[in-house]
């Protein structure tokens, strides 16, 4: 049976439309089968070879972690397990108030990148940097694991973005993030070539605050989708989702054919009281959704039905950064090799078990050791 999806036929190899099972489904899902719509502004379409199998946009961040209890969250008036946007001197002045702390390059789809690298497979970045200290980092992390890094045009005024990280005993996550010129990304920023040579974009929710930014992201699935690309997208948040819910409902259903969220995200998407009415709509937005719940596990959503994958066991959770990261990086991984829906839900949760089990955003070990 067809999944209608936005018109492209999209596979990990080089040529030729992919069908993907969910494992018990006797049925085969054959993903986006319908004829190409002419819908793009951007130059017309000539055949590039596939480099990679995913492509990120997102925020470019150092990430900065500390270990706190509740009481530093509540003498500095930070919003527990939320993803709050401060500027220069707000920044400074939690940085400061930390007792000590790891710093290494982050960002949402960044370690989703470097996540899908640990697995074996071949990804690229677009992120915008500063050429100082910290953008040297940035840049170094990602190359140093076999990221390719596009770092757009340069800013010589503007500082590298940050995220400050603070992990309390529960491993819950409070961050205040300083975009510094992260945020200023847009279209001139995005390398056609790159986006074109890969199987999958995917692009982060918490890029979404800029006007110039939103551009670039419909420029980017345009370009995806001239050369018959899949555009995934990542939620990212609750509040940011509370911020730009117009402009992401009207992304969903124009230009996404893959939606990773949460079950919080997801039902702030769509204004409901419940998952169940959240997952009954995206049906009818998206071709395919991965909605992760925790300790649950995940919800697949195809718009023929609902499939869940338990999460995988973990002994001490230490540090829920970068969970739903490398959840979808585990899943992109299998996806891109035409793996059962049911398998790349599982490397998902094996990849986001790995990573919840230490501090910090990107795993320890290399996640192709891990694959069943």
């Amino acid at each position: 049976m067809g999944v209608v999806g936005h018109g492209r036929s999209v596979s990990g190899a080089p040529n030729g439309a992919r069908a993907l099972t969910a494992r018990g489904d006797r049925e085969r899902i054959a993903l986006f089968d319908v004829p190409e719509p002419v819908v793009s502004d951007v130059a017309p379409r000539y055949e590039v070879a596939l480099r990679y199998d995913v492509v990120g946009v997102g925020n470019a961040l150092v990430d900065v972690i500390s270990h706190a209890d509740d009481g530093f969250i509540d003498q500095h008036d930070l919003v527990k397990g939320s993803m709050t946007l401060v500027d220069t001197d707000r920044a400074l002045q939690i940085y400061r108030a930390l007792g000590g702390a790891v710093e290494m390059s982050g960002g949402s789809a960044a370690n989703t990148m470097c996540g899908i690298a640990s697995f074996g497979g071949r990804a690229a970045y677009i992120g915008k940097v500063s050429g100082d200290d910290l953008g040297q980092v940035f840049g170094h992390d990602l190359r140093a694991v076999g990221v390719q890094f596009r770092p757009g045009g340069p800013d010589g005024i503007t500082p590298t973005g940050r995220c400050i990280i603070v992990v309390t005993p529960d491993a819950e996550r409070t961050m205040n993030t300083y975009l510094g010129v992260s945020s200023l990304l847009c279209v001139d920023d995005i390398d056609e070539a790159t986006v074109a040579s890969g199987a999958v974009l995917y692009m982060e929710g918490y890029l979404y605050d800029r006007d110039d930014a939103k551009a670039a992201f419909r420029h980017a699935a345009k370009i995806a989708h001239r050369h018959d690309r899949l555009v995934s997208l990542t939620l990212s948040d609750s509040f940011c989702v509370d911020r730009h819910r117009d402009d992401f409902r009207s992304l969903v259903t124009d230009d996404v054919d893959l939606l990773f969220g949460n079950e919080l995200e997801l039902v702030s998407l769509y204004e409901v009281d419940s998952l169940d009415e959240a997952i009954g709509m995206v049906q009818r937005d998206c071709s395919l959704a991965v909605i992760t719940t925790g300790p649950q596990g995940c919800l697949v959503v195809t718009p023929d039905g609902v499939m869940s994958e338990p999460a995988q066991p973990v002994e001490r959770v230490l540090d829920t950064t970068g969970a739903g990261d490398l959840f979808a990086a585990g899943f992109l991984f299998g996806y891109t090799r035409s793996m059962s829906l049911s398998e790349c839900a599982r490397l998902g949760s094996i990849a986001a078990a790995e990573v919840i089990s230490h501090v910090g955003p990107r795993p320890l070990i290399e996640l192709s050791s891990l694959i069943p």
